[in-house]
């Protein structure tokens, strides 16, 4: 399990962008910027706590998502789908993450949010046709 967490955590380094699905009274999606904390396995994102994703999350924490990389050449297709749960990220270790990746944000003091992932599956056909690896987070 160790070395799928190694080829998707240096996937995701070369990344900054997720596709974020929620469930509430509807169901939503929303493209965020992400950054990665390989200690506690989570991604931390940016988002007014108005918006329908986030209010989505609020009410009911389970979410799932992507981050794939944008190509038509089939021998080159990598991504992973995942899924966890979202909550508000008030620890300092966070803000620090998010801020050294994405500077700017400093002068829109966003609400910070942790989507800690539970399980992972990745796609990577530079491996072969149809490559899939998963990771699961032991509890």
């Amino acid at each position: 399990m160790a070395e799928v967490l190694n080829r998707v955590e240096r996937f995701l380094a070369k990344h900054h962008l997720l596709s974020l699905a929620t469930s509430g009274e509807r169901l939503w999606c929303a493209s965020m910027f992400f950054a990665y904390d390989e200690q506690e396995i989570t991604f931390i994102v940016a988002s007014d706590p108005t918006t329908e994703h986030m209010n989505n999350g609020i009410q009911n924490s389970a979410v799932a998502g992507t981050v794939a990389l944008e190509t038509k050449t089939v021998g080159k297709i990598q991504g992973i789908q995942f899924a966890g749960a979202i909550s508000l990220a008030e620890d300092t270790r966070s803000q620090e993450l998010y801020m050294e990746r994405f500077p700017y944000a400093r002068l829109m003091n966003p609400t910070l949010w942790k989507i800690r992932l539970d399980e992972i599956k990745m796609t990577d056909n530079t491996l072969g046709f149809g490559k899939k690896m998963s990771w699961k987070r032991e509890l």
